[in-house]
This record gives structure tokens, C-alpha cells and sequence, in this order.
């Protein structure tokens, strides 16, 4: 018994510790971060567009003001950054 419980030690120091790889892969920078929120406020504005006819953009900053400009600018800019990570995750499987 003692043989076999050595033996499985010495052969799980051999197995590759995935864990570092999991870890940075789902850590998320700043700019990610940023990202996420702008879709998500992008998302929730289009959904209330969609269902009731209200944008929250333009009611918060105004029609078509140049703050709203801004921040619808900035949404399609997340997307795009979005677009272009998940690209660049998928080619690194």
C-alpha cells in the first residue's frame, strides 16, 4: 500500500499545473471591464428602445447632444474592442 500511495505522488509532480493558465486567462483587465459595462449599457438601452420606446441615453444626456454622442460612440467602440478579444480568444485554443 505504502509503494502505491509514493508512486501516485511522484507521478502527479509530472502532471502540468493548469491552474496559472485558468487564472490569467480569466482575468480581466481594465479596459475589459470597461468594455462590459458599455455593452451592457448599450444592451439594456436598445432593450428598452426595443419593448417601450425609451432610450435612457437621450432621456440622461439628450437627443443627440453631444454627451449621448459620446456614449453611443463609445458602445460601438466596446463592441468593436469585443469583437476583436473574442477573436483573438478563439484563435488561441
Amino acid at each position: 500500500m505504502m509503494a502505491t500511495a509514493e508512486g501516485h505522488l511522484q507521478e502527479r509532480r509530472h502532471i502540468p499545473d493548469r491552474r496559472g493558465n485558468v487564472k490569467s486567462a480569466s482575468r480581466m483587465g481594465a479596459l475589459d471591464w470597461i468594455a462590459m459595462v458599455l455593452l451592457i449599457v448599450g444592451g439594456l438601452n436598445w432593450g428598452l428602445v426595443g419593448l417601450f420606446n425609451f432610450d435612457l441615453v437621450a432621456t440622461l444626456f439628450g437627443e443627440m447632444t453631444t454627451l449621448s454622442r459620446i456614449v453611443y460612440s463609445l458602445v460601438g467602440l466596446s463592441a468593436l474592442y469585443s469583437i476583436y478579444t473574442s477573436s483573438k480568444m478563439s484563435r488561441a485554443r
